[in-house]
């Protein structure tokens, strides 16, 4: 994309950034975090940006996790060196681990079974290891009172890999009161802190006790136990947090700009050049009190323009209707809009990088352009 100074400039669909919401949002976990007395770990699956986690750590790398091994080695390229790749481990991308770890990054990976174990124990070198807990069925892990919990952390310990636990309340991101994520979070730590004294029970060190989703790391009051939080979304937030009320819809930094390209008035449609391509197919917000469609409309500054939805999309066309089945506002065809994604990790992965803005008395001008990392 070539270098643009304003948000006119260049071609849309293109993803932008609000720099200062996103170090707002920064700052507000991150004192909670400290209050907590824990370490935090940002899972940069959300921006997979670099300056993003450059402002997380006050501009020096620090502990990350990441979902990909493309993540690991870029960020381990601009001198990240703790890194936690919180993805059940394939035993065919042993030799990308292997890699990194003998640049001298500490790469701990993440196993659920037995299986994976005696992979890390034929490995040659110690791997450093966290077993995956299951806190909620949300997705895999081992229930902490499972007897294969200390069997796999046997093996582990026998090659000096086993680092620790891990667990994610992936389910609370379906609650909806404030009530409930709190609880969603005890339970997360409860589980967490359980599974570890489980492995010590055993006779095995256990460093490491790892939680956190986004939801849980904003409601948690008591960490007791744990040595770290991860969490992700919430440099940009989305439509789903601000709709369980973890975030506001003016804490999200993450927009696409699009263009209107057509008008279907017998239908009450607007028509964008923002389709699915530009803000994935993700309907997170379906079964929420507010249904956002497939993202909320503002106008080019950012001020959400009443009762306008984009409620429809096709490959590269989106369909802007109005809630209340009224004539959508006269918008001529050329009109930039800003549509607010419902999943920013979702709506991220279509762009290749973000235009990073910034609010000045004279208006939005695009003060960077910070690159995004893609593939596996």
């Amino acid at each position: 994309m070539p270098h643009a100074t304003d948000l006119t400039s260049p071609d849309t669909p293109f993803a932008v950034v609000d720099a200062a919401k996103v170090k707002r949002n920064i700052a507000r976990l991150g004192e909670h975090v400290d209050a907590l007395g824990v370490s935090l770990r940002p899972h940069v699956k959300t921006a997979k940006s670099v300056p993003v986690a450059d402002l997380v750590h006050g501009g020096n790398p620090g502990p990350i996790t990441v979902s990909t091994l493309a993540e690991a080695e870029v960020f381990a390229d601009f001198g990240y060196t703790d890194i936690l790749y919180a993805v059940g481990l394939d035993p065919h991308k042993l030799p990308r681990i292997l890699a990194l770890l003998q640049r001298g990054v500490v790469l701990t990976v993440l196993i659920d079974s037995v299986e994976q174990a005696q992979v890390i124990s034929l490995a040659g070198q110690a791997i450093p290891t966290l077993i995956e807990v299951d806190c909620d069925g949300h997705r895999g892990g081992v229930l902490a009172d499972d007897p294969v919990l200390p069997q796999i952390g046997g093996i582990l310990a026998a090659t000096g890999s086993l680092a620790g636990v891990l667990v994610h309340a992936g389910e609370s991101y379906f609650d909806t009161t404030p009530a409930a994520q709190h609880a969603a979070a005890q339970h997360e730590r409860d589980v967490a802190v359980a599974a570890a004294d489980r492995l010590r029970a055993a006779g095995l060190t256990v460093q490491t006790v790892s939680a956190g989703s986004t939801p849980t790391a904003h409601a948690a009051t008591d960490l007791s136990g744990v040595t770290e939080l991860r969490a992700g979304n919430y440099v940009f937030f989305d439509l789903v947090m601000a709709g369980l009320g973890v975030c506001t819809i003016e804490d999200l930094a993450l927009s696409v700009v699009v263009t209107v390209i057509g008008h279907r008035p017998e239908r009450g449609w607007i028509v964008t050049d923002g389709g699915w391509m530009a803000m994935s197919r993700d309907r997170g917000t379906a079964n929420q009190a507010v249904d956002q469609g497939y993202g909320l409309v503002t106008d080019l500054y950012g001020a959400a323009m009443p009762d306008l939805v984009m409620s429809s999309a096709s490959q590269e066309h989106g369909i802007l209707t109005t809630r209340s089945g009224n004539q959508p506002p006269e918008l001529p065809i050329g009109t930039r809009l800003r549509i607010l994604p419902n999943h920013a990790c979702a709506t991220g992965a279509q762009h290749s990088s973000y235009q990073v803005i910034n609010l000045h008395t004279q208006g939005i001008t695009i003060d960077a352009e910070w690159d995004r990392i893609r593939g596996w």
